[in-house]
């Protein structure tokens, strides 16, 4: 497989112009699907005829916040494990992340049998940092005002001999994260829809990337947006300029599902090549978001998880008379910022 990705944190950007990766599209995600059959949940495509009436659009909702780890990121890093050898697999594997990534790194590891690291930021939500240990993994906390992620799990990996799953800029990430499109797929044909545009949240691209390949190929008509938090769309700039773009600052609002530093560069080539559009939602947006997904789908989602559903209650592209899917992409929310999605 061509690297786009030298090392950790250093982007080869000539081959983000070219709007192909190398060893990814729709036949990886199928060989993805196949390795992962019985140890990932198919998670639910929810309906609700109030949800319908309130947009004016039929829609889907594909509610991977019900999947193993409460989150989708479990796909991708099980999939990337399971293609090691044994040795590498006994030497153990390494993610940075701010919870979700993590929790399916750490997942896939006691699924396999191997140890797991997992270098997390000091503010991460305490749900995540706690499930992350509960699998089994040990966590390596960081300053992420002093620190940089990537030269903290750098060091891990030089010493102890262990193997990065990276959390999106990856190919066989971003094919266990396009398993979630085939069943949707699946799915949608299933309730006799074929859907007219997609909504996906966005961090470094992973999921976006394997959704919109997986959906483009069963329906290729489809209109496709990734959504994510307003004032830090590094994916919407990078789709703008071509050139992998990274957030002005750390983040500080709640939605730390989808606020890591910078687009993903073979993300970021894919994402391009479907002609895919940016859409932004704020913290209260997102807030209203998970209210809403408990009143009316009965499901818990946290607020960059909700980022989607944010943007079509919101208003922020017009799917009025049509049918739309988007991705719950993760549940796991500290108890505090739930209280105050449901009070609000």
């Amino acid at each position: 497989m061509s690297e786009i990705h030298d090392r950790p944190g250093k982007v080869n950007t000539a081959a983000v112009a070219d709007g192909v990766v190398p060893g990814f599209g729709i036949d990886t995600i199928h060989e993805a699907a196949r390795r992962l059959s019985g140890h990932v949940v198919r998670t639910p495509l929810l309906t609700s005829p109030m949800l319908d009436e309130l947009v004016g659009a039929r829609v889907l909702v594909k509610a991977e916040c019900l999947q193993l780890t409460g989150s989708f990121k479990v796909r991708g890093a099980l999939n990337a494990l399971l293609t090691l050898d044994e040795e590498a697999r006994r030497a153990g594997i390494v993610a940075y992340s701010a919870g979700n990534h993590g929790q399916g790194v750490a997942a896939a590891a006691r699924l396999a049998g191997c140890p797991a690291v997992i270098v997390m930021p000091r503010d991460a939500p305490r749900i995540k940092v706690d499930n992350c240990r509960w699998w089994g993994a040990e966590t390596v906390l960081y300053d992420p005002r002093t620190e940089d992620r990537e030269e903290v799990a750098r060091k891990i990996l030089q010493d102890r001999g262990m193997t990065l799953i990276p959390p999106f800029d990856d190919v066989r990430v971003m094919a266990g994260q396009g398993t979630v499109g085939l069943e949707i797929a699946e799915q949608a044909r299933e309730l006799g829809l074929t859907p007219d545009a997609v909504l996906v949240n966005c961090s470094g691209g992973g999921l976006a990337a394997g959704v919109i390949t997986a959906l483009r190929h069963a329906f290729p008509g489809l209109a496709n947006h990734i959504v994510e938090p307003a004032g830090f769309d590094k994916m919407a700039r990078s789709l703008a300029t071509g050139r992998v773009c990274a957030n002005p600052r750390p983040p500080g609002g709640l939605m730390d599902a989808i606020s890591g530093p910078a687009a993903g560069a073979r993300p970021l080539a894919v994402l391009r090549h479907h002609d895919v559009t940016g859409l932004t939602v704020s913290d209260e947006e997102a807030l209203a978001a998970m209210a809403t997904a408990h009143r009316l789908l009965k499901i818990v989602v946290e607020p960059g998880g909700a980022a989607s559903l944010a943007a079509l209650l919101s208003g922020k592209v017009d799917l009025r008379g049509g049918t739309v899917v988007l991705v719950a992409s993760g549940g796991n929310v500290d108890p505090a910022v739930y209280r105050r999605a449901l009070v609000d």
